[in-house]
């Protein structure tokens, strides 16, 4: 047997190192940074413990921090440093489950009956987990037999419970991200080794060689989570925090979410005067008060004209439909918990609709329809109504009732390429309008299980959306096997002004809908043919894509977009006059403007101004007067300009409006 084993680099290039080395060895090799900075090993395509033992002729990556795996090992030790310090502050704690999850972690634990946490603990947890880091202690694998696991962890009912679903079959994907599958359960344990107290938390790991890799981390809050998302299992605490590679990546992160904070659309929305969520009115609903209402009218009036623009046929639905109509269009059989209760009435069930796209569906086979007339791209601004779970509400973000800018467009396979590049085109110029500029999207292709469709037509539509993106320069990942078992689609996110990424827009393709519904069209041929559906939604809905402006912008709409874009303010009374000559010159030219009197002081009324996120506010004097001028106090600029004259204002405004700046 040789001494020297070599092993391939991510650059293509051999290393050589002794038989029996390690991913940490191998990081050694290649320098001392690297090994410093080395969390785990990517070894043949799978993430292992940087003291695993590598085979003669692996591929071996080493991950560091900054990576999105670094950052994934590091929230997920992290994960279980919180979970060993509330183990040693509340004991008889039981544990159920601790993943990562995006910029952070959480732990769902059960602690001893009589027990609670609350956000004023959280101080006491991170102080042992910082103990913990300093203790440096390793985290250790181990493996055991699923039979002697059972015995292994029997005290804790959880993990209890997970190894009989593993071992039963019955596993969910969040059981194997615990404890894998097969025979064999592993575990990792940390503390003092020789001590009756060690930290022992069942896991497919891999983690970091050390506790001490793990001194960037913030708990942030606590929450109820029933066990399994099941309202008769036991209710649990989920302890939600963050973590990071670096202190800087940290505080970074801890301002975005102050600023977050600041931004918060509920806040806003009620600050503004926009929307508000009566208690009468049932969770998860919200009522637009008239500026609200004013903003949704202006986005909604952009998007009829743009639709009425693109070629697009406006149609109307009813808000709820029999059941025979879910029933074909799988609804039901899919989608019946996010579904509303029925109603009996007449001698029929009757739902409330969660879609739009079968009554879309219904439009289109009213009538033979021919090559010549398609596509066919129906638009509606369609209500729809979703039983979310009370947990998951969250103001206009997640609610249960909303409008969707919702689409479906009918067209031959032949002109699927074409449609689409179209129908991204028209989706990024609509997004930009609304000040959006920096995107993301994701491609998810046909699932490796089950699906409906052709490979041909499958092979057509995804290169089409593939070709989309490219041709538009999009930066974009591919979810292989990610698709819905009915078509491939495209996911635009959009990054709002401090960084976050909203996932908005959805182009999906469709295989079943015009299947289900016996939908077909009269060929060049002759031949009838089924078309191929388009679902298509930009805003995504008219309510979270509110909320999202409302974060985006801090709550100060730009000046199109702005419920009152112009204040006028007398500085005293004698100038009330001029105050209104110069709002109805405004009016006139279609802008939205008011008039506050000289009752209080202007210093106040200005700040007014400030405070309601006014994009100009004028004051007019003694030399305004004598002189049709205005002095302009525009959001964002700290110095008023003096002597603007009213045609001046007015031709600026036309513009920034116009343009939608």
């Amino acid at each position: 047997m040789s001494d020297v084993i070599s092993v391939q680099l991510p650059d293509g290039s051999a290393r050589e190192i002794p038989a029996g080395a390690t991913a940490a060895d191998l990081a050694a090799s290649i320098g001392a940074g690297l090994a410093r900075d080395a969390l785990i090993a990517v070894v043949d395509g799978e993430e292992l413990d940087l003291n695993r033992p590598l085979d003669d002729g692996a591929v071996v990556e080493i991950v560091t921090g900054p990576s999105d795996r670094g950052l994934h090992t590091i929230r997920h030790s992290t994960a279980h440093v919180m979970a060993q310090a509330v183990l040693d502050l509340y004991p008889g704690t039981q544990l159920a489950i601790g993943p990562p999850i995006e910029h952070g972690f959480y732990y769902d634990v059960d602690l001893p009956e009589g027990q609670t946490l609350s956000e004023d603990d959280l101080e006491r947890i991170e102080a042992r987990m910082q103990e913990i880091v300093a203790a440096d202690q390793p985290f250790e694998r181990h493996e055991l037999p699923a039979e002697e696991a059972v015995a292994f962890f029997a005290d804790d009912l959880y993990k209890a419970e997970i190894i009989e679903r593993v071992t039963g079959g019955a596993a969910s994907g969040e059981d194997a991200g615990e404890v894998g599958g097969g025979d064999t359960i592993s575990y990792y344990a940390n503390g003092d080794m020789a001590a009756e107290g060690t930290f022992r938390d069942m896991c497919t790991g891999p983690h970091v060689p050390s506790t001490g890799k793990l001194s960037h981390f913030k708990l942030q809050s606590v929450a109820g989570a029933y066990w399994r998302g099941d309202v008769s299992r036991p209710m649990l605490q989920r302890i939600y925090g963050t973590a990071w590679d670096s202190k800087k990546a940290l505080k970074t992160h801890l301002q975005m979410l102050a600023e977050a904070e600041k931004r918060d659309h509920r806040r806003l929305a009620q600050e503004l005067d926009l929307v508000s969520w009566p208690d009468e009115l049932g969770p998860g609903l919200a009522v637009w008060h008239p500026k609200g209402g004013l903003i949704r009218k202006l986005m909604e009036d952009y998007s009829r004209d743009r639709h009425e623009k693109g070629g697009y046929e406006f149609v109307v639905s009813p808000h709820i439909a029999k059941s025979v109509l879910w029933e074909t269009s799988g609804h039901l059989d899919f989608y019946a918990d996010g579904m509303y209760p029925p109603m009996e009435m007449d001698g029929a069930t009757y739902y409330p609709k969660p879609m739009n796209c079968p009554f879309h569906v219904m439009v289109y086979r009213s009538n033979q329809r021919s090559y010549r007339e398609l596509p066919l791209r129906l638009f509606e601004l369609g209500a729809v109504y979703r039983y979310e779970l009370s947990g998951a509400i969250h103001g206009l973000m997640r609610s249960r009732g909303f409008t969707q800018d919702d689409s479906h467009i009918f067209t031959t396979r032949e002109d699927i390429a074409d449609e689409l590049a179209s129908l991204l085109d028209f989706t990024l110029s609509i997004l930009r309008a609304f000040g959006f500029d920096d995107f993301q999207a994701k491609l998810s292709t046909r699932p490796a299980e089950k699906s409906v469709g052709d490979d041909e037509l499958w092979d057509t539509a995804t290169a089409g959306l593939q070709a989309a993106l490219e041709s538009h320069g999009l930066d974009y990942i591919v979810d292989e096997g990610g698709g819905a078992f009915y078509g491939p689609k495209i996911d635009v996110d959009v990054k709002d002004a401090i960084g976050r990424a909203w996932q908005l827009s959805t182009i999906q393709l469709d295989f079943t809908l015009p299947e289900r519904f016996g939908l077909e069209y009269i060929a060049s041929d002759g031949t009838r043919k089924q078309p191929v559906m388009i679902h298509r939604a930009l805003m995504g809905s008219i309510e979270r894509f509110f909320g999202v402006l409302i974060e985006h912008y801090a709550g100060a709409f730009p000046a199109w977009l702005a419920p009152t874009q112009v204040r006028v303010l007398p500085v005293a009374e004698v100038h009330d006059d001029y105050a209104y000559k110069v709002m109805a010159r405004l009016k006139s030219e279609g802008f939205r403007v008011d008039v506050v009197q000289a009752v209080e002081p202007l210093g106040k009324r200005v700040r007014n101004g400030k405070v309601e996120k006014l994009p100009y506010v004028l004051v007019v004097g003694d030399d305004d007067v004598a002189n049709d001028t205005v002095g302009v106090n525009q959001r964002g600029e700290e110095r008023p300009e003096r002597d603007v004259t009213v045609d001046e204002f007015v031709a600026r405004l036309r513009s920034e409006v116009d343009e939608k700046r």
